[in-house]
């Protein structure tokens, strides 16, 4: 009798079904360096009973050669992946519509690439339609995927789908878009994908997906994922697992939607959870740095029993992967689903405090307590503060204050000085000149790695705490401060605004990132000891 390809003894060995009922494939020879860190910690939330969609994973093994991992992909593992899902991919009736994303043995944040909502095409449109009711919905994960394939897969520059956008929101937010405006959004993608690529926006989902599972395994050898393992001396051979799992629509109405969030601050250690969410968006919307998104008051006060299920969540994840985590999640009309979770990045103080409070509350052995905090200085363990005004001048007249140009939200505290910089050329120029620097950018783009490891600090117009480029910025220990939506950029004039004031590269501004101000020229600043951590983390290096 013939074995079923899902066989354990057929099963290929760079293959991982998470998800599934019963044991079988998925408990092959499954490791954190075999599937990768993201997708080891998936099987993790799944075995402890968390709410994780279907994977289907394609090992670090084939980063060397992706076309290898398509044998496997389509000879077997393709078919298994879709009875746990009880959808079949290119079904005209009830369309398996998948993500495809990249996951190292070791966390690189935005450094490679994602595709949402592979297989859907003109002939599953009308399943996912019946699916799910919801017409906005399909046509607007149909016109994310044009535009993401388009640049991903295909090679194509982002500016003229994202100006086609713009032109469709005229000045209003995308998500007010209604489906008839999206779905002429989708017929203009269509057309513009085939007069820039010279052939048709591929309607074969398998040809979708094979292309998707290619396209992600190539980034890892991309510009900035090399960046990233230069600057934290990560070996090359490591590879990237892919993960194609079962998509869950955040972007389905006021019921739904993506965030990001950390079980505690990743900045000062506080156990408290952090979070940002973006009603009716996906998670792209959240990471990408190129929205704003707003904190767990929204997601508790419009979705209490998803932000119920997410405090639980967290508390499990904490508890059971003794650490601070870092994860991802979406709300579809309703239902929290878990899609990653991971050590978040954390500055030195954070660090330090997070470590002592779970050896505090019996989460973590003495000794790991000391091999986590084994790295940090008493130096490493102060708050950067402004240096309080004098309030008085020497004729007895009241001084003026610092002068507050702008609030944003801040990822990461601290205090940065530096002159203007709009671009990472001129950032990375003027540090090389021994100039401190501040970026500001439009969006926290994680394309500017170099520049952002040389910089005082980071502001943006757009973007989330939890973006990709803020936990970057984060790991590097640079003030951060996104989402500052008074700031205007002027790229041609070379000038920078916020309400009547107006500034030009090379002049100075300084960001408050425990407060999430900026102001106008450099600002004195001292260090402000935090002296009960210091004498905690003594007591934990003590022999008694």
């Amino acid at each position: 009798m013939k074995k079923s390809p899902t066989h354990a003894s057929a099963w290929p060995r760079h293959l991982f079904l998470i998800g599934a009922a019963e044991p079988g494939p998925k408990a092959g020879k499954a490791s954190l360096e075999s599937m990768g860190s993201k997708a080891w910690h998936l099987l993790r939330m799944a075995q402890l009973g968390l709410p994780v969609p279907p994977a289907l994973v394609l090992g670090t093994h084939y980063t060397r050669e992706p076309a290898a991992s398509l044998l496997p992909l389509f000879g077997g593992g393709l078919t298994a992946f879709e009875a746990v899902c009880g959808l079949q991919l290119g079904d005209a009736r009830a369309p398996l519509i998948v993500s495809v994303r990249s996951g190292a043995p070791v966390s690189m944040p935005g450094m490679m690439e994602t595709l949402l909502n592979v297989g859907l095409c003109d002939a599953t449109l009308p399943g996912l339609l019946r699916q799910s009711g919801n017409p906005r919905m399909v046509w607007d994960a149909y016109r994310r995927l044009i535009a993401s394939y388009a640049v991903v897969v295909a090679g194509l520059a982002a500016q003229p789908f994202e100006a086609e956008r713009l032109q469709a929101c005229a000045g209003a937010d995308e998500r007010r878009l209604d489906y008839a405006q999206l779905r002429t959004l989708c017929r203009r993608y269509l057309e513009l994908y085939q007069s820039l690529a010279g052939q048709p926006f591929p309607q074969d989902p398998r040809e979708q997906l094979a292309a998707a599972v290619q396209a992600v395994y190539a980034s890892w050898f991309g510009p900035k994922a090399a960046s990233y393992r230069k600057l934290h001396g990560i070996d090359e051979a490591l590879g990237t697992a892919v993960i194609v799992q079962r998509m869950v629509f955040g972007n389905t109405g006021h019921r739904s939607g993506a965030g990001v969030g950390f079980t505690r601050d990743p900045s000062s250690g506080e156990a408290a959870l952090w979070v940002d969410f973006l009603a009716n968006a996906q998670g792209e919307d959240v990471v990408s740095g190129q929205r704003n998104a707003h904190g767990h008051a929204t997601l508790a006060q419009t979705l209490p029993q998803a932000w119920e299920a997410l405090q639980q969540a967290a508390r499990t994840l904490e508890h059971e992967l003794g650490d601070m985590q870092d994860f991802e999640f979406t709300v579809q009309d309703g239902q929290l689903y878990l899609l990653q979770t991971r050590s978040g990045k954390r500055t030195p103080r954070a660090a330090a405090r997070i470590a002592l409070d779970l050896y505090e509350g019996g989460l973590i052995e003495r000794q790991t307590a000391r091999e986590r905090t084994a790295h940090l200085k008493a130096k490493d363990l102060v708050l950067q503060q402004l240096a309080p005004s004098d309030g008085a001048s020497a004729a007895g007249t009241e001084q003026q204050g610092p002068q507050e140009l702008a609030r944003a939200s801040s990822a990461c505290s601290g205090i940065a000085s530096g002159e203007i910089a709009l671009d990472p050329e001129r950032a990375i120029e003027r540090t090389r000149a021994g100039v401190p620097v501040i970026l500001v950018r439009p969006d926290a783009q994680t394309d500017d790695i170099e520049a952002l490891q040389r910089v005082q600090g980071l502001l943006t117009l757009r973007g989330a705490r939890t973006a990709h480029a803020a936990v970057v910025a984060r790991q590097l220990g640079k003030v951060c401060l996104v989402g500052c939506e008074s700031l205007r950029i002027d790229a041609q004039r070379q000038t920078v605004a916020f309400g009547p004031h107006e500034y030009a590269v090379g002049q100075t501004l300084t960001l408050d990132g425990n407060q999430g101000i900026v102001y106008a020229g450099a600002l004195a600043v001292v260090d402000v000891p935090d002296t009960p951590l210091q004498r905690r983390l003594q007591a934990l290096r003590s022999n008694s």
